[in-house]
């Protein structure tokens, strides 16, 4: 067949390959063909069926976090674009630059109630509450624009989904060649530079100050380098959130660890004489609200600045700009006490935390020893991801762990750690999941078996809800809807065609993700415990 037609549909495909999109993920359905006959065509974007539009969500979420570049989605519209609402709105909480592309309803009936075919009240608005914005393109130029638009202000503004829907007439007009000059990407607008008052400010605090405690956020992951530098010249302590894990590398003597939260921090920062939060929404307030200590916020987000706490100098800037500007303002100093000051912490932390959660600790040590450095682990709202790879799992580099945090959704360790397999093929990548969190996206298993990735999938089976089963005992009632018939994990793993193996034991487990790591496909791992 010779295809040649041009629609705003192959169009925005086009955009998005000038952009350097090398992945999309998605459904195809009645109204969004316009954009696969451009995904068909393009010999630059790879397309990836999946099962479901949360999975695609969640899967472009994971290649985000893992490689810091933008996730596509494409779905279709109504039930197909709804399907993916939660995984946008989990990319929302966490920061993730995702763009969702669909078809609506067509010009002029809009809100109409017409019976169309996958027709929403009002499908821009519903999703427009979700994602950082969501535009409806009233023509084709609009359509490419809107492409180009999310890519430039990526480059300096918070990332966070954005949703595009072209109504059903413009997807499928005739594009114009006349307007191929559109196609071409945006200028990149560079990042906030500190003002260098700010920075003399900050400095002045930092001389002033005989410690320093450095709390990271997701808003640094791009600047570990700039930051462990800064660490080791101020020779601060640093703590990160679980979004900022890694900035520094957790096995650094200046390391406390993805802490920033715990008590024991709490009593560091307002031990400390200054404190210097870097890209951090600072989103437990109840934790911070007692910390007095003066305190620097850098952000490239504005509306970040004082939120929850207020800072006494705000600096609006990139976190790797800034961190590089006071690298050339402060003097080294001495790290006399500092590293047993860090160890300190650390102990009295995990020592709070071994007798609640030992078991979830076992798991992790285990898989870290063995498994390479450069490992990528996918969590889940799952207690061995946030009572256990969390705290105790040490990485050497941000990107790394993979979860849902602020959304806390269920669902998606599985789909994130395909979209990291599909992002870095050579990496190890390890989906490590409760089984609670397992159901809710399991037919992924299906598209990692398609793609033959080989995945370990270790499912930590204790047969339930079981934080909502303690949360209801705690409330002082009996557990209802919190437990379910065994999984059957051998069977499903069978029918879907994949490798199954039952690990006996934690000490049985790091052999078995190894095994898993050089399959033809993925492997589904199940660990049952008590």
């Amino acid at each position: 067949m010779n295809d040649e037609r041009r629609t705003t549909g192959t169009a925005m495909i086009q955009a998005l390959e000038r952009n350097g999109v090398e992945l999309v993920l998605g459904i195809p359905g009645t109204h969004n063909i316009e954009l696969y006959r451009g995904l068909e065509r393009s010999t630059t974007i790879r397309h990836v069926l999946t099962k479901h539009e949360q999975g695609a969500a969640y899967a472009a979420d994971g290649y985000a976090r893992a490689t810091g570049r933008p996730g596509v989605v494409v779905t279709t519209s109504g039930p197909g674009l709804t399907n993916a609402l939660t995984g946008m709105a989990n990319a929302y909480a966490d920061s993730v630059p995702m763009l969702v592309i669909s078809p609506a309803i067509p010009t002029g009936q809009e809100r109409s109630d017409i019976g169309w075919l996958h027709e929403m009240k009002d499908q821009r608005a519903a999703v427009d509450n979700i994602a950082t914005r969501s535009v409806r393109a009233g023509t084709p130029a609009a359509a490419v624009d809107a492409v180009h638009e999310a890519f430039a202000r990526w480059a300096v503004e918070r990332p966070r989904p954005v949703h595009i829907e072209v109504p059903l007439d413009v997807l499928e007009a005739e594009w114009d060649p006349s307007q191929d000059a559109l196609l071409a990407p945006w200028r990149t607008p560079s990042p906030a530079a500190p003002a260098p008052e700010a920075v003399a400010r900050t400095a002045e605090l930092v001389e002033a100050s005989p410690l320093v405690v450095i709390v990271a956020g997701g808003g640094a992951v791009g600047a570990s380098e700039s930051l462990t530098l800064l660490a080791e010249r101020l020779a601060a302590p640093v703590v990160t959130t679980t979004l900022g894990k890694g900035v520094l590398d957790e096995r650094h003597p200046l390391c406390v660890g993805e802490f920033a939260t715990n008590t024991a921090v709490s009593s560091l920062l307002e031990r400390a004489d200054l404190v210097l939060a870097i890209g951090t929404e600072i989103a437990v307030p109840e934790v911070w609200g007692g910390v007095t200590t003066p305190r620097v916020r850098v952000d490239i987000d504005p509306a970040q600045l004082h939120k929850n706490i207020r800072a006494d100098v705000a600096v609006h800037a990139d976190a790797d700009l800034f961190a590089r500007a006071l690298l050339g303002a402060v003097e080294a100093r001495e790290h006399t006490g500092r590293v047993e000051l860090v160890a300190e912490v650390r102990a009295e932390i995990l020592e709070g935390m071994e007798a609640a959660i030992g078991r979830w600790r076992a798991i992790q040590d285990e898989l870290s020893a063995a498994l390479p450095a450069d490992t990528i682990v996918t969590g889940d709202s799952s207690q061995v991801s946030y009572l256990g790879t969390g705290p105790f799992w040490r990485f050497a580099e941000p990107r790394h762990y993979l979860v849902t945090t602020g959304f806390s959704t269920l669902g998606y360790s599985l789909p994130a750690a395909i979209g990291a397999k599909l992002a870095f093929p050579e990496a190890p990548v390890v989906c490590l999941v409760g089984d609670g969190a397992f159901l809710f996206s399991a037919q992924e298993v299906l598209t990692a078996r398609e793609l033959g990735l080989p995945l370990p999938i270790v499912v930590v089976d204790n047969a339930g809800f079981a934080e909502i089963r303690q949360n209801m005992t705690d409330a002082g009632m009996p557990p209802l809807a919190v437990d379910y018939a065994p999984l059957g994990m051998e069977a499903f793993a069978h029918a879907v065609g994949v490798a199954f193996r039952s690990v006996d034991g934690v000490g049985e487990l790091a052999a078995a993700v190894a095994d898993a790591l050089t399959a033809p496909g993925p492997t589904l791992l199940h660990l049952q415990i008590t």
